[in-house]
């Protein structure tokens, strides 16, 4: 779950309005990442702002952004790993590195790229949720 504050949320909420609820339309403009933080700027793919000043700033703290890199098996491959005692062979998710230094060293460009858009839609999918959720809540 990524933490979303209210202020943000109605900045998402904004920005999925002005795209006549078409996800596709969303885009991520620039992004950066510290030890702490993914910054994602979003717009419009149909509206592209002049400068990233104009463009919805989203922080993601980078514990959330992990959890989405292990959740999606970003850092990771299905191989084949040979028991250390017994001998016999056996299928296994085979981790790469922890997601962020992963994220970070070993992900081609277009990889950071998918891990960028799959942490926007996870954000966007429990934004959608949480407000279907809230919608019906009795």
């Amino acid at each position: 779950m990524i933490k979303i504050s209210q202020k943000l949320r109605s900045q998402l909420w904004w920005l999925i309005i002005s795209v006549d609820y078409d996800y596709s339309r969303i885009t991520i403009a620039d992004h950066d990442l510290t030890d702490e933080v993914l910054t994602l700027w979003l717009e419009d793919k149909q509206d592209f702002k002049n400068s990233i000043d104009e463009c919805l700033q989203v922080d993601i703290r980078v514990r959330d952004m992990a959890r989405i890199i292990k959740t999606e098996n970003l850092n990771s491959y299905e191989g084949t790993r040979l028991h250390p005692t017994k001998n016999f062979a056996y299928k296994t998710r085979i981790e790469i590195n922890t997601p962020v230094q992963w994220y970070r060293d070993d992900a081609s460009i277009p990889e950071q790229q998918w891990t960028r858009e799959a942490i926007l839609k996870a954000l966007l999918t429990q934004l959608v949720e949480a407000g279907a959720a809230s919608d019906y809540a009795y």
